[in-house]
């Protein structure tokens, strides 16, 4: 997905502008997006926070080697906003929210785009001074960042379509993983000191255990404590240290996700369960967008969103009609186009969507998830047959004659006995689901006959 910037980012004497691509807005897609302008507070939260994705997105933590950096994707929810990346291994996703509260004199809007985050832009935005206030100008005028050099950048941006398939996934996994603890200030700036350099090779992990207020580092696991794998991809926060307010953390079966607490902001870290690991080809989309019905009830939904900084599903039920089950396997196929995003710290910590805008495309969403193509070609090709003394189980025939016993929740393949579903359902058990959804739709069809 490509958006050529209008101008490039530029540094002047009278301040730093950020260029925007072209985006998505509450009226529809526009050239020059305007989604705020006014006064932050917190001048250096901002600019750190922004070198902070600028780092992440540029940096592979496994087998580290310097890559090309993308530029974050920008999301205006109205209240807040949020900027979004990746790192190049596509192992860490980051996210900035800065808060409504953090800014004087303006009012945010609603849209999504990106943020031009090239070398010149870094170098300004690590020029920032402690003092003063910084001038803010999301959109076609400025984005204004106090200092005294000069440089032009103009680039073409593209969004990789890794990165898409990742924001679906890291919703996903996200939305399993549960509160664990909070810790304040100065244990939150003990732990990150700890942290290695992002080129350090160590790889493997480590336990955090909050004990009495500090965290607790150890080399196995034990009760209550959280896995992390490469601590080295929380490195680049260090730029953050001096700001800190608390340090949250969240653990899922395939995700560990900490949440740092800043005045008027916060930056989540979603780290997958081995460094190796990208978002990109987790999975975990996989059975909701094996639903039959899952693309009519997604845009209903699309229909009815409009930037919401949380999604409130039980309103889109009685909006659209649709059960509350329908509902999320809708906005997770949005997901799976990057268009919905879960934010843990909303909903007091259980969790809530929010809506980001990019452009959906069908086969696309299609063609990124290989194992539901697999699935509904073994359909077609009738090689599902049910297992006559055990309900629920089915003998699905592979390619070259291999059979396997399958299940929804259980398939004797070796994709399945490798990753027992940390990495989404193997597309023998996504054929068993479609095949029971078929007969369901066709059971049902008959009774109302």
């Amino acid at each position: 997905m490509d958006r050529a910037y209008r101008c490039g980012s530029a540094l002047a004497e009278d301040g730093l502008t950020l260029d925007l691509a072209p985006g998505l807005t509450s009226e529809g897609f526009t050239d020059h997006p305007g989604f705020f302008r006014g006064f932050a507070t917190h001048p250096l939260v901002l600019s750190r926070g922004l070198l902070t994705l600028a780092e992440i997105t540029r940096t592979r933590y496994f087998k580290p080697v310097p890559k090309d950096q993308r530029d974050p994707v920008l999301t205006a929810n109205g209240d807040r906003l949020r900027a979004e990346c990746f790192s190049a291994c596509n192992g860490l996703y980051a996210r900035l929210d800065l808060l409504a509260t953090g800014f004087e004199g303006g009012e945010i809007g609603h849209g999504t785009t990106n943020v031009d985050l090239g070398s010149a832009t870094v170098a300004a935005l690590a020029k920032i001074p402690r003092t003063g206030l910084l001038h803010l100008d999301v959109g076609p005028e400025a984005m204004t960042l106090s200092t005294p050099d000069r440089s032009e950048t103009e680039q073409k941006v593209r969004m990789p379509e890794r990165w898409v398939r990742a924001l679906g996934n890291t919703a996903s996994l996200m939305r399993t993983a549960e509160y664990r603890f909070t810790v304040g200030a100065a244990a939150a700036r003990k732990a990150l000191a700890q942290v290695p350099p992002a080129s350090s090779e160590r790889m493997r992990p480590v336990w955090w255990r909050a004990t009495r207020g500090e965290i607790r580092k150890a080399t196995h696991s034990s009760p209550g404590a959280v896995p992390i794998a490469g601590l080295n991809r929380l490195s680049a926060v260090k730029k953050l240290a001096l700001h800190l307010e608390s340090m949250s953390v969240y653990a899922g079966p395939a995700v560990t996700i900490i949440e740092f607490g800043l005045p008027d902001a916060r930056l989540t870290l979603a780290l997958t369960e081995e460094i190796y690991r990208g978002f990109s080809g987790e999975g975990s989309l996989l059975e909701a967008l094996a639903s039959p019905t899952v693309e009519e009830d997604a845009d209903l939904v699309a229909a009815i969103l409009a930037f919401e900084p949380v999604i409130n599903v039980a309103r889109l039920g009685g909006d659209t009609g649709l059960p509350g089950e329908r509902v999320v396997d809708a906005l997770a196929y949005l997901a799976a186009g990057g268009r919905v995003g879960w934010d843990n710290y909303e909903g007091d910590r259980t969790g809530m969507f929010f809506h980001r805008e990019l452009p959906l495309d069908p086969e696309q969403v299609t063609k990124d998830n290989p194992r539901l193509v697999a699935a509904r070609r073994l359909l077609e090709c009738g090689d599902i047959e049910p297992v006559t003394d055990t309900p629920g189980t089915y003998t699905v025939t592979a390619t070259g004659g291999d059979y396997y016993r399958t299940s929804r929740q259980r398939c004797s393949c070796q994709w399945y006995l490798r990753y027992r579903g940390l990495r989404g359902p193997c597309k023998h058990m996504l054929a068993v689901q479609l095949t029971e959804e078929d007969s369901g739709e066709k059971q049902e069809g008959q009774i109302h006959e």
